[in-house]
């Protein structure tokens, strides 16, 4: 558990309590695998190229990706692609397991991945645990008529 220290309003995170925000950055990501920052992306060939698959993309080609349908295909990511399931991207002790790039595209993939990508991830943390700081959780009460 982070070792928060509240200096005033809100609580003060360090970067080692940040790190180890499994569930938040699975969260995270399962929020942007469904509701991408950036919902598709084209790319122009410079020269002749081959995609993984056997494509041949010539010169001055636009190749386009759509994250945001990518984030909702059965093939991609199962039969419960449509559900929003942050445990997906965490294995059995609850920590956090990334995806490769390139199927999930948010950050981009290969040489022209997201230099800012880590830092992203830090603000994102450090945003959401501060607002959820501010709340007092509770857990729900059982048999309740609420």
């Amino acid at each position: 558990k982070p070792e928060a220290k509240r200096d005033g309003n809100p609580l003060v995170f360090s970067y080692e309590d940040l790190q180890s925000m499994h569930y938040l950055h699975a969260s995270i990501c399962e929020s942007m695998r469904l509701y991408p920052p950036v919902p598709l992306d084209s790319k122009h060939a410079l020269l002749d190229d081959v995609l993984p698959d056997g494509t041949l993309v010539t010169k001055g080609t636009r190749v386009t990706y759509h994250p945001y349908a990518m984030g909702r295909m059965a093939a991609i990511w199962g039969t419960d692609c449509l559900q929003f399931k942050p445990e997906r991207w965490l294995d059995e002790h609850g920590y956090f397991v990334p995806q490769s790039n390139f199927k999930f595209a948010v950050f981009q993939g290969g040489a022209r991945i997201c230099v800012g990508k880590d830092m992203a991830f830090i603000q994102m943390k450090y945003v959401a645990a501060a607002v959820v700081s501010m709340f007092r959780l509770r857990r729900p009460v059982h048999n309740s008529s609420v």
